[in-house]
């Protein structure tokens, strides 16, 4: 059983928030080198302190002493739109649980505090997504009760 807690993140955690973001940019390129480039991370330092002071864009980590993972969400709201009705969703931008603390179940514990959060803020839905190839996301999302919404495709030419 795992005995951290979760919390929002702060600017003390975004060394480590970095490590991981580099964890996840390699899963990317291993899957998909033609797309993600190696050695980067989706966000700088600064681009991380800006996105700590949004409260539309939470980040919560797992804190076991050290941080061990995280998720990055999105509050997204749809009002007043001519075609889709009106609805409250927390996208789930990004959910990392550091390669040597898999198998313990931070991931769920993530997994399951974000959905928690998003009831607690009048979500209707929490979505993500994940890359075709990713067998283990895609697994562990569906574990969770998730199903696909919609389908991306492409063709290289």
């Amino acid at each position: 059983m795992n005995r951290g807690i979760i919390r929002q993140a702060t600017v003390v955690d975004i060394p480590r928030l970095m490590d991981l973001l580099q964890q996840v940019a390699m899963v990317h390129h291993h899957l998909r080198p033609e797309l993600f480039k190696p050695d980067t991370t989706k966000y700088s330092e600064q681009e991380l302190e800006t996105l700590l002071g949004d409260e539309s864009k939470p980040i919560f980590v797992y804190d076991d002493g050290e941080v061990l993972g995280y998720a990055f969400c999105r509050i997204t709201e749809v009002k007043n739109d001519r075609l889709l009705q009106d609805r409250k969703t927390l996208y789930i931008d990004d959910l990392c649980v550091d390669e040597k603390a898999r198998g313990k179940h931070i991931g769920g514990a993530l997994f399951e505090f974000v959905r928690d959060y998003a009831r607690s803020i009048g979500c209707q839905a929490v979505t993500l997504n994940v890359w075709a190839g990713n067998d283990a996301a895609i697994r562990f999302y569906q574990n969770k009760g998730m199903q696909p919404q919609k389908i991306g495709m492409e063709i290289v030419v």
